[in-house]
């Protein structure tokens, strides 16, 4: 399969076209060659699934088993080599969940593609645009099919430098450029524990390979650390939890979730690519590629994964619900459903039926991407429509855009769990997974549920429900090259479900039988149901009941439209913390002794160069005189 190198080239290849060319090109012929080298990734990628999962190519090393997947490394080289055991690699490696992600990272990809053609047209910087898009995906492609953690590293970086870009697209608009400093600022903090922790992991194990890393159930990790402890926890604990720091970034789980929400300062064609399919599942990614480690070697971390996701679910879902901004409504359901994931992975076991939430997380990542994708492209066209992101400028737009209406109702119904959308069925394996493990985690995510459906509904009603606010221009439906992606990603909302994803992936990559559990799925769509009902009654006409509601909640709700102050805190933190007594007094070491250092051998060259320059002159009766002084000095001293 080493046709697979393509995937990765071509996307790099049209950022250095495009990139080079973008001042000569015209604005439609820069989207067409984006979107076409797009479309023959994504073509290339559903060639690479279906012959790996259906070809028996994924089998092929298991004895003829096609029910046991194996880790094919399509290609692999050196390239930096430190020791006879410590080297870094770049190459391809496909397995069930790296051949998952090409398919979902070249699906949505493309769908951004084709409807960024209409909604960025006459857009200053469309050429750069799409250029950048094509490095945003090449990052991401190449960070999935990584052979060991440090080339997932450096494509990890480079997915944080293409969301920098993307991010603060408007660079003349300030909140745009503050948001990318922002999001850049706050996973660079992050990725320096990820980087410590690859570092400590490879100093002991003396290796990058995930092959190696994850083989025998971690043993490599467990032996290579075994007995050895800092402040009473073992240092494979604290290596594989600074990796999980990375990942906490990426996928902004509390609390370094405070980039995501001002992340939608950037176009929406793009807030769905970060949402939906490249930047925010990169960390669940990272704990899935090192489960076996995570498992085996330090469960203890695993615990944590747990708890954090918890957590962060409960906590962006309560935020949502008091959100206006409809971009900013689906940030934080982003992060409180790429926290679902982190939690089925927290929670799971690994072979059989034990690995469920491994084989949960997976597939809500999944179908997550496509409806996620819906939601944003959706809420696209009704910006496109209406000109506003805010909620009291929209009302009854369904009459307008019935297209956008249907298709973003469709994406409603799949986040909220609804059956037989998609994401009822990964959503209720997650929920399985937890209430076979952890009674409390289950209800608090059964908790997060209800909550899911009741803000998406409260968005759904407020935008194409209730009274019709006067518009400036009449609203009209987007343009057909907007509403094909809509349509093609609502029927993957409603399909996708219906895959048997166990047989496809799972953590021991065996075969895993699933089944709906009627009671978790009961109570699941239960909650939805209330959840909407709720929304409802509150939203589908206009009446004060919201307003007085939040009034009684007083300081509480204040305190989540604030979203609970996070942002001050961490201001607080940098400003008023680090900036001041770390980083200031280490600018002015650095100024004064390093710098000064530096200046003072640079100025003690200079002053030798001007005392010496004289004795080449050119002056020959300078060199002379010298010359005669110098005999007669040496006459001297031989007498002497």
């Amino acid at each position: 399969m080493q046709y697979t190198l393509t995937i990765l080239v071509l996307p790099l290849l049209t950022f250095l076209f495009l990139g080079f060319f973008s001042k000569v090109l015209p604005h439609k012929l820069s989207g067409i060659i984006g979107t076409a080298s797009l479309a023959v990734v994504a073509v290339l990628s559903y060639i690479a699934a279906v012959q790996y999962f259906f070809g028996g190519v994924g089998a092929s090393m298991a004895g003829g088993d096609v029910n046991e997947y194996q880790a094919i490394i399509a290609i692999n080289f050196e390239w930096l080599k430190f020791t006879p055991q410590l080297h870094i690699d770049l190459g391809i490696l496909l397995d069930p969940i790296s051949v998952m992600m090409l398919v979902v990272i070249s699906t949505v990809s493309l769908m951004v593609h084709i409807y960024s053609m209409g909604y960025m047209r006459g857009e200053k910087g469309f050429q750069r645009y799409f250029a950048i898009l094509s490095l945003f995906t090449f990052s991401m492609l190449g960070l999935v099919v990584a052979t060991n953690i440090f080339q997932m590293y450096i494509f990890w970086e480079l997915v944080g430098v293409s969301s920098y870009l993307l991010i603060g697209f408007y660079y003349t608009k300030p909140s745009a450029v503050a948001a990318s400093k922002k999001a850049f600022i706050v996973t660079r903090f992050a990725d320096l524990g990820f980087l410590t922790g690859i570092l400590i992991l490879s100093y002991f194990t003396k290796t990058f390979d995930f092959a190696a890393l994850t083989a025998n159930n971690g043993a490599l990790v467990i032996n290579s650390m075994a007995g050895m402890s800092f402040m009473g926890i073992s240092i494979a604990s604290w290596a594989m939890a600074l990796i999980f720091t990375g990942g906490a970034g990426k996928s902004a789980m509390f609390p370094l979730h405070i980039w995501l929400p001002d992340a939608m300062e950037g176009p929406t064609p793009v807030s769905a690519l970060i949402h939906a399919a490249t930047m925010v599942v990169a960390g669940v990614y990272l704990v899935a590629r090192l489960f076996p480690v995570y498992f085996f070697a330090t469960p203890d971390v695993l615990t944590l994964i747990a708890y954090v996701g918890v957590f962060t679910a409960l906590f962006a879902a309560v935020i949502a619900v008091t959100q206006t901004d409809i971009k900013r409504v689906l940030a934080f359901s982003t992060i409180s459903q790429i926290a679902y994931m982190m939690v089925a992975l927290g929670v799971s076991g690994y072979e059989g039926h034990n690995g469920l939430g491994y084989m949960a997380s997976m597939f809500h990542l999944f179908t997550h991407a496509f409806f996620k994708a819906l939601l944003f492209l959706g809420a696209g066209s009704v910006i496109h429509a209406v000109h506003s992101n805010e909620m009291k400028n929209m009302g009854n737009l369904r009459k307008y855009m019935p297209i956008t209406h249907i298709t973003f109702l469709i994406a409603c119904l799949a986040i909220a769990g609804i059956p037989p959308f998609s994401g009822f069925f990964s959503k209720d394996e997650i929920l399985a997974a937890a209430f076979a493990h952890d009674k409390v985690i289950f209800i608090t995510l059964w908790i997060v549920a209800g909550l899911t459906a009741f803000y998406m509904f409260r968005l759904y009603y407020r935008i194409f429900w209730g009274e019709e606010t006067v518009h400036e221009h009449v609203p009209h439906e987007s343009p057909k090259i907007m509403t094909y992606p809509l349509l093609f990603l609502a029927l993957l909302s409603v399909i996708t479900g219906l895959i048997p994803f166990g047989k496809l992936v799972s953590a021991d990559r065996l075969e895993l039988h699933t089944h709906i559990e009627w009671g978790v799925a009961a109570a699941s769509v239960l909650a939805a149901l209330l959840g909407i009902f709720i929304a409802r009654h509150l939203y589908r006409k206009r009446s004060g009941k919201p307003e007085r509601i939040a009034a009684s909640l007083g300081s509480f709700y204040r305190a989540a439209v604030r979203k609970f102050y996070l942002d001050e805190v961490w201001y607080f933190v940098t400003r008023k913390v680090i900036f001041r007594h770390a980083s200031t007094p280490i600018a002015k070491f650095d100024k004064k002794y390093i710098d000064g250092t530096m200046n003072a051998i640079g100025n003690t060259t200079v002053a030798a160069s001007e005392a010496v320059k004289g004795l080449q002159s050119g002056r020959v009766q300078w060199y002379a005189w010298v010359f005669i002084v110098g005999v007669f000095v040496i006459l001297l001293c031989w007498v002497l």
